[in-house]
């Protein structure tokens, strides 16, 4: 059994007002500490590995995590904004096979899309289908496929 955490980045700089490329976008002060307690939340679940979109937000989301824990952060178009989920869910269930414990970080739409793939599988999604930002779904993989999904909660900040 394996648990592959997907995490919507923490709070961005607003997209209209932000006039660089969009993949530059970095978090904002909240986001920092949406980042900082997202890590002390995930460093009990021990992830052997952090994969993440290359956007600049994604990054920042896990960095703290992947310096706590001395671990690169992977990057990967394949969960970058625009993405496919079902590209992406393939990628989970990979991960799953070589470690216990993942954590990725990708965008709203992405999971958006990675989730009613797991749900067209027949798998109850418990929480919301539209996770916020710094909301994370604990996906639970069994046999190469996704067998339980739960949403947690953004932490306080």
């Amino acid at each position: 059994m394996t648990f592959v955490h997907v995490v919507r980045h923490a709070k961005a700089k607003n997209r209209a007002e932000w006039t660089e490329p969009d993949d530059r976008r970095p978090l904002t002060k909240r986001g920092r500490r949406q980042a900082e307690a997202l890590a002390e939340r995930l460093l009990d679940e021990q992830p052997a590995r952090l994969v993440s979109s290359p956007y600049l937000r994604c990054v920042e989301t896990l960095d703290k995590l992947a310096r706590t824990l001395d671990l690169p952060i992977e990057t990967t178009e394949l969960l970058a904004e625009g993405g496919d989920g079902a590209r992406a869910l393939d990628l989970v269930l990979s991960l799953s096979r070589s470690e216990p414990a993942v954590v990725c970080c990708t965008h709203g739409d992405v999971l958006f899309e990675l989730l009613r793939q797991v749900a067209a599988a027949g798998v109850t999604l418990e929480g919301p289908l539209d996770a916020p930002v710094a909301g994370t779904w604990a996906l639970e993989v069994a046999e190469d496929r996704v067998v339980g999904a739960l949403f947690v909660e953004r932490p306080a900040t």
